[in-house]
């Protein structure tokens, strides 16, 4: 529940990294000691040297930060410090008669920038070919640990306590009761939980990643529980989920250890965060058909400027210790509106049937192309089924 008193002083924020830590990152980039990567073509054994060695290339002479950092600053930024935790998160007033207040959640190795295609067409849906009428206030917070919602020194922070935090941000900071919230990876169980757990609050949630609270893709399906039109679904969700196996076994056991190396080696932090940007989206082999290199570094930027791979990481231990979501035991667990949009590359495939059972589903798409990063990869595909989700809930 949101907590009574009063509210919280958000502080506004500038996107402005020190030249220094540029600087540094440059140096660090031409002073790479490569390993040797033999009969590495296919990606078998994981990141492949010559690709990274391009892209290093390319991020030493052609990237540059100064003008995607500038693109973040067209918009408003706020820190706000909610229970011992550092929350930033960019706000862009709606221009329409009614915007709705909504909230982008992502997940890892996302950053907030993955939604940064999407916020003007929701905010504004009238200069982006639609009906003001569809209009947003949007609003996309950093998690607790990631990028600028840095430095987190408190620990235990769950998706449970972000949902809350959530809450919190919305009607205490931004004077909000209620809100719609979509979120992928990490930000659809953010937005799971706070249709699960805070539904006075919630108009309706939308999950580019299905969430159903009682029901563990990990251990909890069978290919006997998919029906007609779901034929393949459990098989390529075990393949698809067998790429996700490394990163979850380190980060959920011992990620201190790790994050020293990455920490302090770009490239290292490059190639950990960029082989999954690879493995999780829609393309046939080449990464760049689904997301630029521009969007691929500035997500690495974001993680290196901050310093804050570490508390990134620490987010599935804190998460694996404390599994447990559910707060009441009904039926349907997710009693909102519910939308779950289905992208033929993500990770997780979850049968229609058991989807009716968790949650009040309200719209189900079968989307015709797109990756885990669903936001970033096909913003226009995700701005078009929010609005139409939300349309008929509007005034509610």
């Amino acid at each position: 529940m949101t907590r009574p008193g009063r509210p919280a002083a958000a502080e506004r924020f500038e996107v402005a990294v020190p030249e220094e830590v540029l600087e540094d990152l440059r140096r660090r980039l031409q002073r790479t000691r490569w390993p040797e990567d033999p009969g590495n073509h296919d990606w078998r054994y994981g990141t492949n040297r010559a690709w990274l060695e391009e892209l290093v290339a390319y991020w030493l002479d052609g990237y540059d930060w100064r003008v995607h950092e500038a693109s973040m600053n067209r918009f408003d930024h706020y820190r706000v410090h909610l229970d011992g935790v550092p929350i930033h998160y960019l706000h862009r007033p709606g221009v329409g008669p009614d915007p709705m207040p909504l909230v982008l959640t992502h997940g890892w190795p996302w950053t907030f920038w993955d939604f940064g295609e999407l916020v003007d067409a929701l905010a504004d849906p009238a200069s982006h070919g639609g009906d003001p009428a569809d209009a947003f206030e949007v609003v996309v917070p950093s998690l607790p640990g990631y990028g600028f919602s840095t430095p987190l020194t408190r620990t235990g922070v769950t998706v449970r306590v972000t949902a809350a935090l959530w809450v919190r941000l919305m009607s205490e900071v931004l004077g909000h009761r209620r809100f719609g919230a979509h979120g992928g990876d990490w930000g659809a169980s953010v937005s799971a939980q706070l249709g699960h757990e805070f539904p006075e609050h919630l108009v309706g949630v939308h999950l580019s990643l299905p969430v159903l609270m009682k029901v563990s893709y990990y251990s909890g399906l069978s290919a006997t529980d998919y029906g007609p039109g779901e034929d393949g679904w459990f098989d390529r969700m075990q393949r698809r989920m067998a790429t996700a196996a490394s990163h979850v076994a380190v980060q959920s056991q011992d990620p201190q250890t790790l994050a020293y190396a990455l920490q302090d080696s770009p490239v290292g932090l490059a190639s950990w965060l960029l082989e999954r940007r690879r493995l999780w989206s829609d393309h046939q082999g080449d990464v760049f058909d689904a997301l630029s290199r521009d969007f691929l570094l500035t997500g690495v930027m974001l993680y290196w400027v901050t310093g804050s791979i570490g508390s990134t990481m620490r987010y599935y231990w804190e998460n694996w210790r404390q599994p447990t979501r559910l707060v009441h035991d009904q039926t349907p667990s997710i009693e909102v509106p519910t939308a779950i949009a289905v992208f033929p590359n993500d990770l997780v495939f979850v049968p229609r049937r058991l989807a009716e059972e968790h949650t009040n589903l309200a719209r189900w798409t079968e989307m015709p192309r797109g990756g885990h990063f669903a936001a970033a990869e096909e913003p226009d595909l995700v701005v078009d089924d929010l609005r139409a989700f939300f349309r008929p809930l509007r005034g509610r």
